[in-house]
């Protein structure tokens, strides 16, 4: 059996559970922007009001994220995953019950501690099962639930929310029900489906798990193996201002954009349909730039060219003259900002390992959300004082050629010490 074959199995058993258990957490996160089309109005919240509460997720994100992805790490995976997936879904069903603009913020900010560590443990689980060469293509596949999260809460999200109210219970109600209850059934099933390591795993023989440990081993290249040296690494710091960047465009737009689209005059069902057209192209976009960046073996790129072409879809859609030339230009800026992900976790895997993986992705991430507290935050002061979504999107785009300016930096320092590594006999 050849490599690809083993690895291609590997894929299948793993990845669309794990996409199925981020497709959950994304959906818990961001449905907040579909609810806002009615919840606002019934709770009477204002855009500042709003802004604030959905990006309070994020401040309890950022100060859990560390010592939640370390300690989680030495639980396991699978524990892991079950522990957040069935508390986090019983706190975002409970946004159900929020009476104004205190209790949302205060639900909102137990939301995301219970999500704190998510994402670095799973980067860390596929680390264990795919080497570097291979690792790019299936992290694509893997946050390609992204956008297919974005694409199913824009389309049940607008159906949710254009019935009519049942048993007491308006539309944005259900919409937090029938959308964060699903997880805790999901937490169970991690338990069962998904291994360890690949040690564990009985579908595999043990000539493919000797063959998956040799190639891991083979292809290892990092340099930080524990969490310290990891969280004082430079590179670490930087590549955390590069994910601000894009993380500050990313929820600033994603958390508005059904507003935005509304505000063009469409329906709430048609509103659903418009938001989930460009997360549609953006599953395929993000497998074809992921597959792209492992045959080319190269990272630094394919994350600067996208962040270079989304702030020109961010300074297009600013400057717009009408309401169709806007859409398009989030929507191709929208496409491009999911893009550069899988290249640039990868990156991050290429030189931590272990706990190292788990804490050095976990600052990042804690770094680059304060940019997604930071973007819904701004574009509701801004809307709110100038009427205009337009200087918004100019600050996206000028956020994002600093960090296509940063990430290229970072890669010549990979450069540098791969000619160093070359030069030794």
């Amino acid at each position: 059996m050849t490599d690809d074959r083993v690895f291609a199995k590997c894929a299948w058993r793993l990845i669309p559970f794990m996409m199925l258990f981020y497709v959950v957490n994304y959906l818990d996160r961001v449905n907040v922007g579909f609810a806002a089309l009615t919840m606002n109005a019934d709770l009477g919240l204002t855009p500042t009001e709003y802004g604030l509460g959905a990006s309070l997720f994020f401040a309890s994100y950022i100060l859990f994220q560390v010592p939640a992805s370390v300690a989680l790490e030495r639980l396991g995976a699978t524990r892991a995953i079950f522990l957040m997936l069935t508390v986090w879904g019983a706190v975002s069903a409970s946004t159900a019950l929020a009476q104004g603009a205190a209790s949302f913020a205060t639900i909102r900010f137990f939301l995301g501690a219970a999500e704190a560590g998510f994402f670095p443990v799973l980067m860390v689980y596929l680390t264990l099962w795919f080497p570097r060469s291979y690792r790019t293509r299936f992290t694509a596949a893997f946050m390609s639930s992204i956008p297919l999260a974005y694409v199913i809460g824009a389309l049940i999200s607008g159906l949710i929310l254009s019935m009519p109210d049942l048993g007491r219970l308006a539309g944005w109600q259900w919409l937090f029900l029938i959308e964060g209850l699903p997880a805790c059934l999901l937490g169970i099933a991690a338990l069962f489906v998904l291994p360890a390591s690949p040690k564990d795993a009985l579908w595999l023989s043990p000539e493919e798990k000797s063959r998956i440990a040799f190639r891991v081993r083979q292809e290892d290249m990092a340099q930080h193996r524990e969490v310290w040296p990891a969280l004082l690494d430079p590179r670490v710091w930087a590549l955390g201002a590069v994910n601000f960047g894009f993380l500050f465009a990313t929820y600033g737009v994603q958390l508005w954009l059904p507003q935005i689209v509304q505000g063009f005059g469409f329906s709430t069902r048609a509103t659903g349909f418009i938001v989930a057209a460009p997360f549609v192209a953006g599953v395929a976009v993000m497998i074809a730039w992921g597959r792209s960046s492992d045959l080319k073996d190269e990272r630094v790129r394919h994350i600067a060219v996208p962040a270079m072409l989304a702030a020109a879809g961010f300074t297009a859609a600013s400057l717009a003259p009408s309401d169709v030339v806007a859409l398009v230009a989030l929507s191709l800026a929208s496409i491009a900002v999911l893009a550069m992900a899988p290249a640039f976790f990868s990156l991050l895997a290429s030189f931590l390992s272990g706990p190292a993986a788990a804490g050095g992705i976990a600052l990042v991430i804690s770094l680059s959300n304060i940019g997604s507290f930071l973007g819904p935050s701004l574009v509701g002061i801004i809307k709110e004082q100038t009427g205009s979504y337009s200087a918004a999107m100019a600050l996206f785009a000028g956020f994002l050629l600093l960090a296509a300016a940063i990430v290229l930096a970072v890669g010549r320092t990979f450069t540098s010490q791969a000619r160093a590594a070359e030069s030794v006999p």
